[in-house]
């Protein structure tokens, strides 16, 4: 029985993971982390075999968490991410197993087979020096990865992504079992959530105002104060949303008012 750790900061994710891995015999999970520093607390205490691993949290990013454990702890990582150019490059190019967010069950039971089969087969020096090898590239490129923006935002349609200009979307809603992507001129359905969305928009010009609404301030036409001291947000195309008092600081500073 192998040890694992679950490390991503959306309890849903977390959730999702831990009854996908149920329905398999060899792995026993022994804890759940939702930031970075309980991670490596965990890692350091537990000592667990396998961790699933979320890139981008919002304390600390994932390569931070594996920077900073004891180096003689270093489980298998199974990383799991939405979309990230620049990780997913240094990935494939260290050839690291990795999740791609929204991921198929029958993705992730291959991936957890194959870790099984690396740690049945103690692979874990060779395994180990590539954690380092990956580790001292992405430290060498993390301006690389600060400056380079994706400025195409990536859309996964069945076994395919697609790509569109984050410029041409307008907002983003929660809309029934999955979100809607409003562009100039269509709307598009994805499966995904808009806490992992937010993360691969460029934080510029996109900002959430709602727990089920992202706009794009670009598009933003009027912001009304009404005499309820709410305060709504009017949209080009004459779309009006309402800010929750927990956003209301936040879209207030972005504007500048």
């Amino acid at each position: 029985m192998f040890k694992s750790i679950i490390i991503d900061d959306e309890l849903l994710a977390r959730k999702r993971i831990l009854n996908l891995i149920k329905n398999i015999d060899n792995i026993d999970v022994i804890g759940e982390c939702a930031n970075g520093e309980d991670a490596i607390n965990k890692i350091n205490s537990l000592n667990p075999d396998l961790i699933f691993l979320d890139i981008e949290m919002k304390d600390m990013n994932g390569f931070d968490v594996l920077a900073k454990i004891d180096k003689h702890r270093r489980p298998l990582i199974i990383f799991v991410t939405a979309y990230d150019e620049f990780a997913l490059k240094a990935f494939d190019f260290f050839a690291f197993d990795y999740l791609l967010k929204p991921f198929e069950n029958e993705r992730f039971l291959q991936s957890v087979q194959k870790a099984i089969e690396n740690l049945q087969n103690n692979i874990e020096h060779q395994y180990f020096e590539k954690v380092n090898e990956l580790l001292k590239f992405i430290g060498q490129n993390s301006n690389q990865k600060s400056n380079v923006f994706m400025e195409k935002f990536p859309i996964r349609v069945g076994n395919k992504i697609n790509f569109i200009e984050q410029s041409d979307i307008k907002y983003i809603l929660a809309s029934g079992s999955y979100p809607e992507i409003q562009t100039l001129n269509k709307t598009i359905t994805v499966r995904d959530s808009l806490n992992n969305l937010i993360k691969q928009l460029n934080a510029d010009k996109f900002i959430r105002i709602h727990r089920s609404v992202i706009i794009n301030i670009s598009y933003v036409l009027e912001v009304i104060h009404s005499s309820y001291y709410e305060l709504d947000v009017k949209m080009t195309d004459g779309k009006l949303f309402r800010v929750s008092k927990s956003y209301r600081k936040a879209i207030n500073k972005k504007l500048g008012l």
